[in-house]
């Protein structure tokens, strides 16, 4: 347990020092644990943190009423959705959330919280295609990028959610016939992550791929990857229309919260200034919180308009999403 400061005990409030929170999480330690000194220093609450990329949702439901867990820190609205709808999570009501976190980013009742942004790019070969102006998701499926896009497999969660966003706008049999021409243009078979996508274009395997934004960065710092990186540009897809699709990570308070005070204050803590700027500097996201800047990297990738589009209403879609992947055989 930390030594509380005066000042912190004052800012703490109705907190009391033998508090502590546990938190569940699916973000990296390296993310999460600057964030969660910071707190722990203001605040004088322990924050025990157990991380696990995959599995926390089933964890939670084998714990049931039992579960330590006060929190959930997650990527993806799919995984935040299926916390909800395995009943697995509780509404917060907080001024600070609402204030901090546009209500395009947060469940309309409160049930999950976004905390970073990325976009979801069309990454393109400098030696081949240059930057593309006028790009959008729709132009993936003409005839003239046949055997020229490289992508992950369609049931990854990121595709998933930019499938249902397209359902969102468009609507079922039109998001088919899209499916259909993007998947006639595959270079190869979905494969790999992201960042496979960006080596293939390095090597020559394709000329255009789907990659999340923070790839870009994570790619620039990694000493063999920094050559994929530089042989592609990044692209804001649809600026002349609805904008780029964007997907976020979140957190949400369990169900069975032992320390809901607490929680609930880390919470607020997570979308404040501070939290905020070191998720930017971190992981090369964009903050959620408006104002907070993003990295000197990221902004370098230039502006951007986002798609206005309420992530709980693309999220409404994602069912319907992988069906239709599945109904066009996107990854065989």
């Amino acid at each position: 347990m930390k030594k509380m400061s005066l000042i912190a005990l004052l800012l703490a409030g109705s907190v009391q020092a033998n508090q502590e929170i546990n938190v569940y999480s699916a973000r990296q330690a390296y993310l999460i644990d600057p964030i969660i000194d910071a707190f722990e220093k203001e605040y004088g609450i322990q924050v025990n943190t157990v991380y696990a990329e995959d599995g926390l949702t089933e964890r939670l439901q084998r714990e049931g009423k039992h579960t330590p867990a006060d929190l959930v820190l997650t990527v993806d609205i799919s995984r935040l959705m299926e916390l909800v709808e395995k009943d697995l999570v509780q509404p917060v009501q907080s001024s600070v959330l609402e204030a901090n976190i546009p209500a395009q980013y947060r469940d309309p009742e409160d049930r999950w919280f976004a905390l970073t942004t990325r976009v979801r790019n069309i990454y393109t070969s400098k030696e081949r295609m240059g930057q593309t102006e006028n790009l959008t998701y729709e132009s993936l499926a003409e005839p003239k990028y046949k055997g020229k896009i490289c992508t992950r497999s369609g049931k990854a969660a990121y595709n998933v959610a930019l499938v249902a966003s397209m359902i969102a706008h468009h609507g079922e049999a039109e998001t088919k016939t899209w499916l259909e021409g993007l998947k006639a243009n595959l270079a190869r078979k979905p494969q790999g992550n992201d960042r496979d996508q960006v080596k293939a274009i390095k090597e020559g395997i394709c000329d255009l791929s789907l990659g999340n934004s923070y790839y870009l960065g994570k790619m620039l710092q990694d000493k063999e990857q920094k050559t994929w990186a530089e042989a592609a540009n990044i692209n804001f897809p649809n600026q002349q229309d609805r904008g780029s699709h964007v997907n976020v990570s979140g957190v949400v308070l369990t169900k069975y919260a032992k320390n809901k005070d607490a929680a609930v204050k880390l919470m607020e803590y997570l979308s404040s200034d501070p939290a905020q700027k070191l998720y930017a500097e971190l992981n090369m996201e964009y903050p959620v919180k408006p104002g907070v800047e993003p990295s000197a990297l990221v902004q370098s990738w230039g502006t951007f308009i986002a798609d206005t589009l309420p992530i709980a209403e693309i999220a409404k879609y994602r069912t319907q999403a992988v069906a239709l992947l599945d109904e066009v055989k996107f990854d065989l």
